[in-house]
C-alpha cells in the first residue's frame, strides 16, 4: 500500500483529525530521536492505543527505517512495533497485520538484522525484541519481556490469590509476598526450566538472546519461562501469571 495515495483528511489520531500526519511523519524521517515523543502522542499514546492513521502510517515508517541511519534505525523501529503491538491479530477480520504485510516484513527484516549486529543495553535490546514479535503477530510477549530489563514482575498466586513479586537477577531470584524493597521479607527461590525443556517461542527466545550476546538476557527468560513457589507452597507458572495479569491490563 503506497502511502502517498493516503487520504489522510479521511483519518484520525489521537488527537482528531490526522490530516497533519503526513508532515508530521516527514519531520519524524528528517529527525527521529527529536520527533518520536510527538509521532507516539499522535499515533500510539501511551504504547498501548493505536489508530486508523497508526496503522497507514506503516508503509512510510518501513520507508523512514530502510533510509535512516543505524544510529536513528532503533526510533523507527519501536515507534512502528508500538503501534503494530496494537493490531488484532491475524484471524481477526481486516487485521492490519495483514493489510499492512508488506512494509511490517521489512520492519521485521531490519528488526531482525539490527538485533544480531548491536551492542544494545538490556533495556533497549528487550524493547527491539518486543517490536520483533510484534512484526510476527506475537501476542503477549510483544509488550511483556520488559519485566526483565527491571528485573520484577508482579502477579498473583493462581492458588491463593496472594500478590507476589517475581524478582529475576543475575546474583538471586526468588518470589516473595511482601515488597522486598523494604526490608527483611520471606523470599522462595524461583526454579528456572532447564534450558533442554525449553521449547517453542521460550526457546527460541533464549537461543535468540544468547546468539546475540545477550547472556544476561538468556538467563532471565529461562527463569521466566520457570515457575514460582509463594505462601501457599504451591508452585506455579510464572509466565502464565504474566499473562494472566497482562490480559487483564490490556484485554
Amino acid at each position: 500500500m503506497d502511502e502517498r495515495m493516503t487520504d489522510w483528511s479521511t483519518l484520525t489520531d489521537a488527537c482528531g483529525s490526522a490530516d497533519h500526519v503526513r508532515g508530521l511523519l516527514d519531520r519524524f524521517a528528517a529527525d527521529p530521536s527529536g520527533v518520536w515523543s510527538e509521532v507516539m502522542d499522535h499515533l500510539c499514546p501511551q504504547l498501548d492505543t493505536a489508530f486508523p492513521a497508526s496503522y497507514a502510517a506503516l508503509p512510510r515508517l518501513a520507508e523512514i527505517a530502510t533510509a535512516c541511519s543505524p544510529d536513528d534505525l532503533a526510533w523507527v523501529l519501536l515507534a512502528a512495533g508500538a503501534i503494530t503491538s496494537c493490531s488484532p491479530g491475524l484471524s481477526e477480520p481486516d487485521s492490519p497485520l495483514a493489510i499492512y504485510s508488506a512494509p511490517i516484513g521489512v520492519l521485521h527484516h531490519l528488526t531482525d538484522h539490527l538485533l544480531s549486529q548491536g551492542a544494545f543495553e538490556a533495556e533497549d535490546y528487550l524493547n527491539l525484541l518486543q517490536a520483533l514479535l510484534s512484526f510476527e503477530g506475537v501476542e503477549t510477549w510483544d509488550r511483556c519481556l520488559d519485566g526483565l530489563a527491571s528485573g520484577e514482575y508482579e502477579v498473583d498466586c493462581p492458588y491463593c490469590g496472594v500478590n507476589v513479586f517475581i524478582v529475576i537477577g543475575q546474583d538471586e531470584s526468588f518470589a516473595c509476598s511482601d515488597d522486598y524493597a523494604l526490608g527483611e521479607v520471606e523470599k522462595t527461590p524461583l526454579q528456572p526450566t532447564r534450558t533442554q525443556l525449553l521449547d517453542g517461542l521460550p526457546w527460541r527466545l533464549f537461543t535468540r538472546a544468547a546468539a546475540d550476546g545477550q547472556r544476561n538476557v538468556a538467563h532471565g527468560i529461562a527463569y521466566l519461562f520457570g515457575r514460582a513457589c509463594p505462601d501457599c507452597g504451591t508452585d506455579f507458572s510464572v509466565a502464565e501469571r504474566v499473562v494472566a495479569l497482562r490480559g487483564a491490563r490490556f484485554g
